[in-house]
């Protein structure tokens, strides 16, 4: 059995990314909470990535503010426990990488009143190319994810939402069967 430490949440926070930084494919944004602006979903992921501020800047300087073109782009999430709080260092997710970069993005971002400090955002490499009928990495990984949570249905209706090719969905449908067996 697969031991899993979840909050019971609807969005990510820092302490998800406490084993390593993550890649997702952004699937859409809307509207958020009071608290963030924006939701932003991953492909794959039943909860959402709440961006502060600060990362939301740099989400809108690297792609632009048209969210619509934001689809299917790629973002490397990771923990950063300097992120404060007030005065005290809480930790928070940060953007090591995003695709759609033509090389390494420095911006002067606000650390603490009056102080601006420079963040770097490394470009994402393209994905590397699959052989026909194989199965990326990241699709096996949602995939596996979504068996152990039980929401492998919703997966697959997503990637049929998508377009995925139907060597794809009979991949995910055939782990369904086995999740339900």
């Amino acid at each position: 059995m697969k031991i899993t430490a979840e909050p019971r949440s609807d969005q990510w926070n820092a302490e998800d990314f406490l084993q390593g930084p993550r890649v997702f494919a952004i699937a859409g944004v809307k509207n958020g909470a009071a608290e963030q602006k924006y939701d932003i979903d991953l492909a794959g992921e039943s909860r959402v990535w709440r961006p502060p501020l600060t990362m939301l800047r740099v989400l809108l300087t690297a792609w632009g503010d048209d969210s619509d073109a934001w689809v299917g782009r790629r973002v490397q999430l990771f923990h950063d426990p300097n992120v404060r709080f007030g005065k005290e260092a809480v930790g928070g997710i940060r953007i090591a990488a995003l695709s759609h970069l033509d090389g390494p993005l420095n911006l002067k971002l606000t650390a603490t009143r009056g102080k601006r400090v420079t963040y770097t955002v490394q470009p994402l490499p393209d994905a590397p190319a699959l052989a026909p009928g194989e199965i990326p990495e990241l699709v096996a990984t949602n995939t596996a994810k979504a068996a152990a949570d039980g929401t492998i249905d919703a997966y697959h209706a997503y990637l049929a939402e998508q377009g995925a090719p139907a060597y794809i969905l009979e991949y995910v449908n055939n782990h369904s069967k086995e999740n339900k067996a």
